[in-house]
């Protein structure tokens, strides 16, 4: 069955140290597979990459995992992926994960989840694309990153209209379906009672 939507997520390939990270990550996996959408990301199995990765499969949905040879091993490949693309580069595996998005959300991770959310910000702005793109804050994880954004609005380096291309929010339910109707769909309605 053809997916009705694709959302990409980054994540960090471990879990941090409260368990709300974990916990938002299995939500959001679940979401997008009850809402009958597929997940493109990283193709780990570590840390907050594989929990949304299951949690997506669990819930009925498809699961696309894009990781560069060099961390199969490092980032435990998830092996039961619906599509499994191992590349050759990073550029390649973000190309390839921007290219199957409908939209992208960045959860709680390190520098490379922040490298892959700035990323998709400034290709948006430059107008590359016309994707949504969310910040989930889980327990204030990003509120350093955000006052810093409105930081550089102040000082003039940034503009409100860039801030306001990405959608913030604490509630990932909101946060999904704000980004999948923005996206240009309608989520499915909940299946199998999750």
């Amino acid at each position: 069955m053809k997916p009705a939507f694709t959302v990409c997520v980054y994540c960090g390939s471990r879990d941090g140290v409260d368990p709300a990270y974990a916990a938002v990550a299995q939500a959001v996996g679940t979401w997008i597979g009850a809402h009958q959408g597929q997940l493109v990301y990283g193709g780990g199995g570590n840390g907050l990459m594989g929990r949304v990765a299951r949690a997506t499969r669990a819930a009925g949905g498809r699961v696309v995992g894009i990781i560069p040879e060099a961390l199969r091993s490092i980032e435990n490949l998830q092996t039961d992926c619906d599509e499994t693309h191992v590349v050759q580069t990073m550029h390649e595996r973000k190309r390839m994960m921007a290219e199957r998005a409908d939209a992208f959300v960045a959860l709680p991770g390190g520098i490379g989840t922040f490298e892959e959310f700035f990323e998709v910000w400034t290709w948006r702005q430059l107008g590359y694309h016309d994707k949504p793109v969310g910040l989930l804050n889980t327990e204030g994880y990003y509120d350093g990153l955000v006052a810093f954004a409105r930081h550089s609005v102040a000082q003039g380096f940034l503009s409100d209209a860039q801030l306001d291309l990405i959608r913030i929010d604490t509630d990932p339910a909101r946060l999904l379906t704000t980004l999948v109707e923005a996206a240009g769909f309608a989520p499915p309605a909940r299946v199998g009672g999750i």
